[in-house]
């Protein structure tokens, strides 16, 4: 039985906060008696905090579980004063601050809670996953912060609202059990991040996790004359960088489209894939937005997987952040990201008509 679902993407070719106005539309659709579950990594817009209030004030359950200190450590802080009022969200607010890991002289290792997971119980059950943190504020009051994440409201994003309902349930109890146990540095062991969530034709993996990497898993296992598009935000591990060079040596046609910064892709990393023989491109817009996808599209044997998520191509993201990803064979999920990913390797030439699919 296959299960609608909706996808939505921001970039260039739409209104500015397109997807942070998706989860507005969504919190104001909860009614009093229903939940809302949030876990994210970046939280700086205070008119999507305060609808979050609004809807608790209603009798709408919630629990949002977010980053105490990210890259950009007080970058949440304003979100976190403000829900932590008496009036906020009261005990609905989890922050999570994971203890760092022994390293080196010299070395920070920090666990982020970088996963990116919006659940809703109605009108109707839905769990969206993607890359989309709701990091901006209208007005901006930090322009130094988006000058350095990037204009995530403005950049190329998606949410992918998964309607399963196995998918929802279980996603939804993630969400409420990382927001009950905040997680340490044994996490990684417990059954709950090793164990995978198995849906229709969708499978859902987090991390940290003590298991092999499950997107790296996936791309060995497929045969030498498929397709690869990988569109990455960061590539920046070796480790990474060898599993798509042992692709192309496979015979594999891989294309990488790339952030265009130098910091989240460096030039040491662009180097060695294009010398490899891979296609590989940086993603340009005349305004210098970001690129921010986590997405592989794979074509083999005449089937098709959709890999999306919070997950970077980074040593953090390997090995110590709080990730999500989902592995999809529905070839209309496929679809509507090959299509958007057309648009987007041909930037000049989008128009504003693709503002979202309503897969069913």
């Amino acid at each position: 039985m296959k299960f609608a679902a909706e996808i939505y993407f921001g970039g260039i070719d739409q209104p500015p906060g397109y997807l942070r106005d998706v989860l507005a539309e969504h919190i104001a659709a909860v009614p009093a008696g229903g939940s809302i579950d949030w876990i994210t990594y970046y939280f700086r817009d205070l008119k999507l905090a305060e609808a979050l209030v609004q809807a608790r004030r209603r009798g709408v359950r919630i629990t949002l579980s977010l980053a105490g200190k990210p890259r950009i450590s007080n970058a949440n802080d304003a979100v976190i004063s403000m829900l932590s009022k008496v009036d906020g969200l009261g005990d609905g607010l989890r922050v999570v601050i994971i203890p760092g890991i022994p390293a080196p002289p010299g070395r920070a290792w920090k666990p982020q809670l970088h996963e990116k997971l919006y659940c809703f119980s109605d009108p109707k059950p839905i769990a969206f996953i993607g890359s989309f943190n709701p990091s901006g504020n209208t007005p901006e009051e930090r322009p130094d912060i988006i000058q350095e994440i990037g204009d995530q409201d403005r950049g190329c994003n998606t949410l992918v609202g998964l309607t399963d309902p196995t998918l929802v349930e279980q996603l939804v109890h993630h969400a409420r059990r990382l927001h009950q146990a905040p997680p340490g540095l044994l996490y990684r062991f417990s059954a709950e991040a090793n164990e995978a969530i198995y849906g229709v034709d969708t499978i859902i993996h987090f991390w940290p996790r003590v298991g092999p990497h499950p997107v790296v898993q996936f791309l060995s296992r497929i045969s030498s004359s498929a397709r690869v598009r990988i569109f990455a935000s960061h590539i920046r591990t070796e480790i990474a960088v060898n599993v798509m060079i042992e692709l192309a040596n496979r015979g594999v046609v891989l294309e990488i489209i790339a952030d265009s910064t130098y910091r989240r892709v460096t030039t040491k990393v662009e180097q060695r894939l294009i010398s490899a023989g891979i296609q590989f491109k940086r993603s340009r817009n005349p305004e210098g937005l970001p690129m921010h996808l986590k997405l592989v599209l794979v074509e083999d044997r005449g089937q098709v997987w959709s890999i999306f998520g919070s997950f970077n191509w980074t040593k953090p993201s390997f090995w110590l952040n709080h990730e999500i990803a989902a592995i999809s064979s529905d070839p209309l999920i496929f679809r509507a990201f090959t299509e958007h990913c057309d648009l987007l390797e041909n930037e000049e030439s989008a128009t504003p008509d693709r503002i979202g699919f309503n897969i069913v």
